[in-house]
């Protein structure tokens, strides 16, 4: 542990900070997995509802710079490319 007073703080704020970066990148793993799944059992409102949820979820994944543009969109291309296909 620092000693520094100001690095102190920051190493708590590092923490918090990468605590929340790990729940939001969980949270979207979720739920591109939960229309995945709804995908698999051939379930096109309920693959719909997630896909909604899942294209909120990429787009604020870019604001917060926790993934890159490209990934966002390559990923919500082949999510609906999926439900389209039901």
């Amino acid at each position: 542990m620092a000693n520094i007073k100001s690095q102190k703080k920051r190493a708590l704020t590092n923490l918090k900070r990468n605590a929340a970066l790990n729940s939001d990148k969980s949270q979207l793993k979720t739920a591109i997995k939960a229309v995945l799944a709804a995908v698999d059992a051939k379930d096109k409102e309920v693959a719909t509802v997630a896909l909604n949820n899942a294209n909120t979820l990429l787009d604020k994944a870019i604001n917060s710079s926790l993934k890159h543009k490209n990934y966002v969109a390559r990923q919500k291309s082949r999510l609906s490319r999926a439900v389209n296909s039901i």
